[in-house]
Order: C-alpha cells, then sequence, then structure tokens
C-alpha cells in the first residue's frame, strides 16, 4: 500500500486518466475527516468500500438459506395475534 500525505487542494494521480483531490480537512487525529474529488473517466466505477462490503455481506446472507413462505406466514401470523390479557 502506498501512504501518501496531502493537503487542501493537493492531489493525486493514478494511472492517466484519475485525479483523487483533498477538497476539505475537517478536525485532527483519529475524528479527522477528509473530502476526496475524484475525476475518472465515465464508465469507471468508484464505490465506497464499506458499500461494497454491505453487499457482498447480504448476498452471501441470501444464498445461504432458502426462503420458506410458510414459515414466514406462521411468525407473521403469531405476532399479529392479540395476546392473553391476565
Amino acid at each position: 500500500m502506498l501512504v501518501l500525505t496531502r493537503k487542501k487542494g493537493q492531489a493525486i494521480l493514478i494511472g492517466d486518466d484519475i485525479v483523487v483531490t483533498v477538497t476539505e480537512v475537517r478536525g485532527r487525529g483519529a475524528k479527522a475527516l477528509v473530502k476526496l474529488g475524484i475525476e475518472a473517466p465515465a464508465g469507471t466505477k468508484v464505490l465506497r468500500e464499506e458499500v461494497i462490503k454491505e453487499v457482498v455481506d447480504e448476498m452471501a446472507l441470501a444464498s445461504g438459506s432458502e426462503f420458506d413462505l410458510k414459515e414466514l406466514q406462521a411468525k407473521m401470523k403469531t405476532a399479529k395475534e392479540p395476546k392473553p390479557q391476565s
């Protein structure tokens, strides 16, 4: 992994056609927030890592179990039934 230090307004180039610019820095230390501007050719996917991880996790969860409609209907019916009063 290449680690670079950049200040607001400074940029890094990735290949010949991707530019990542630091547009804002707020705070200091571990709680600092950095805004990045990304210029890339049309059609280039630019995605946040946590979004991809969430999609992958959801797909794995969905493919790992069978959907049982009757079981779901029984659970919904049980949830809707009024509870006996004491």
